[in-house]
Parts: C-alpha cells; structure tokens; sequence
C-alpha cells in the first residue's frame, strides 16, 4: 500500500479522497522541517503546504510525488524534485477566487481604516471619523500587477462589482490577449496613474523587490499598497518608510518576506496598515478544493498518469 505524508492539516476531503484511493495516509506528527524530514523515509507521496528544500526531499528514497497545496511552489525545491525524476503537482486554481475576495477585502478594509476603526469603536471613540480621512473604490484606478489567474480576477471583482478603472501590467502576458481593461507600457506609468496596486507575480530572482524605494515613489501619496501574493514582491523596508513618512496612504498585506512577523515588526507598529496571516487562499471552500485536486494528482502519478496540473512537466516519464 503507497504511503502518503501529509505534512501541515488539509480539508478532511483531501485525506478521504486518497484513503478511498487505497493509499495509507499519515499525518507528520509536527508541521516543522525537522519532524518532516524524520518522518518522510517510507513516504510514496507527500503533501505539503509549507517549504520542501532539497534536503528533506533527500530524505524520501521511495518518493514519487510531491503534491503542493496552493498556486506557488517557490518554496519547494522543484528543480531538485526534477533532478530526482519526482513530479510535483499543484493547484494553479483551486483557490484562486477566494485569494481574489481577500484582496477586495484588504482593498477596502484600508481605504475605510478598519482595523484603526475597529480599535476606536471598541475603546467608545465615537468621534474617530472626525479626524480619520476614509476613501471610496468606485471611480478608482486599480493598478493590477501581475495577470495570471489571480489577478483576472481581481480585475473582474474590482470593475464590475465596484467601478474601478482597471489597468494592467504584465511581462510576461501577452497583450493581446488581455481584453476589458487597459494595459500599462510600463510599471512607472501604472503605478504613477494608480490609487490602489494590488500584487500579483510569481516570486522569482526578477520579481523580488518589485516594489522598492523607488518604485513606491512613483505611486501618488494617497495611494495603497495590496499584497496577497508573495511578500518578497515588496521591500518592506521601503514600505514602511513610506508609509511613515506620509508618502502613501497604507497598505493591506496578506503575505510577508519572513513568515511569521517577528514580534514588534514595525508594519505592526502602523496605523495605516491592515494585517492578516498569510490566510487569503483559506477559506473552507478553497481549502477543500485545494486539498482533493491535490489528492487528485497524487493518485493520478502513483497510477502512472500524467496528472493535470504538473508543475515540472520534465520530470515526468511517460
């Protein structure tokens, strides 16, 4: 009977499907590397949700599948997994629309300063409207960063449901086949026109950093900053500068260059910022989803079929 470790909680739908699959499911008895490489030896397939560096993999002589529990599999030493001829699957879309909503959220949560509001409505400051400037999204310009399944999305969400003026930039998409929303020619000029940026890149050697010092200059000082995406996309650095300086008017972030925020991280220290836990892609429904297409491309591999979504399609033997 194939083994497969599931290294960090999924949606029960995911262990059913593989159980029903004839595989033994075992569940890392700690979500850490160290437990993790312990526990991986017998493992035919893993399922992850954290990081997967080449070292742990080294620990898996019998693995066949590595199966990533979202859209980015920066964390996971792929190019090592293809080295070794294992395949990993991921889900591109699976929580695409829910990782969207979060980004609206954060949208609005910042331009209405929620979390400060919150804090004053629960302290009695009824008087926190008087003296705190809120912003509207209709008649906005979004500034879409990024235009892989995401950020179609968000572009549909932001003008249909809320009248944005959409527009886009995107290296590596096609302009041509980007219709219903304006493309920028350049990211100076789509963050010089835009009231709301949202982040929507893969995190690569050439995508860190997008947003740097000077950069967010070129965003107006009313200005926000949305990131549900990869949190190495921003020099938090520069953000918080900004932010402190008045240069922009806050931020929503989801995701983080170091995860978790070390204790008294100055973006927890700000106002003008909303913070949430690397959570937008969690909600039960994506998180079911997530967790059978995973599932689904475990049992597709170990049954010698070349699963739908492969994210290193050469390491794939036919």
């Amino acid at each position: 009977m194939p083994v497969c470790l599931i290294a960090q909680p999924i949606h029960e739908a995911g262990t059913d499907a593989l159980r029903a699959a004839g595989l033994e499911v075992r569940l890392a008895s700690a979500p850490d590397l160290d437990t993790l490489a312990a526990e991986i030896a017998e493992a035919d397939a893993v399922l992850i949700r954290d990081a997967l560096p080449d070292w742990v993999i080294d620990r898996a002589p019998r693995l066949k599948v590595i199966a990533n529990h979202g859209t980015g599999t920066d964390a996971v030493a792929v190019a090592h997994a293809t080295q070794r001829g294992i395949p990993v699957v991921y889900t591109p879309e699976a929580n695409v629309q829910a990782v969207a909503e979060h980004a609206m959220m954060l949208m609005l949560a910042t331009a209405r300063q929620a979390s400060a509001a919150d804090v004053a409505t629960r302290r009695g400051d009824w008087r926190f409207k008087y003296h705190h400037d809120t912003y509207s999204l209709s008649g906005k310009t979004l500034g879409v960063i990024g235009y892989g399944h995401t950020g179609k999305w968000v572009a549909r969400m932001a003008a249909g449901g809320f009248g944005m003026r959409v527009r886009v930039w995107s290296p590596s998409a096609d302009p041509a086949g980007i219709e219903g929303v304006e493309v920028a020619p350049t990211l100076r000029d789509l963050l010089a026109h835009a009231d709301v940026v949202s982040m929507h890149r893969p995190l690569r050697p050439d995508t860190r950093h997008t947003l740097n010092s000077e950069s967010l200059a070129w965003l107006p000082p009313h200005g926000i900053v949305v990131n549900t995406s990869r949190g190495g996309l921003i020099d938090e650095a520069a953000l918080v500068s900004a932010l402190r300086g008045k240069r922009l008017a806050g931020a929503g972030l989801d995701v983080f260059e170091n995860e978790p925020l070390a204790p008294g991280h100055p973006l927890t220290e700000l106002e003008n910022v909303v913070l949430t836990p690397h959570m937008a892609g969690s909600t039960v429904e994506a998180l079911k989803e997530t967790a059978l297409q995973c599932a689904q491309g475990i049992v597709a591999v170990l049954a010698g079929e070349r699963p739908p979504n492969l994210r290193n399609p050469e390491a794939w033997k036919a």
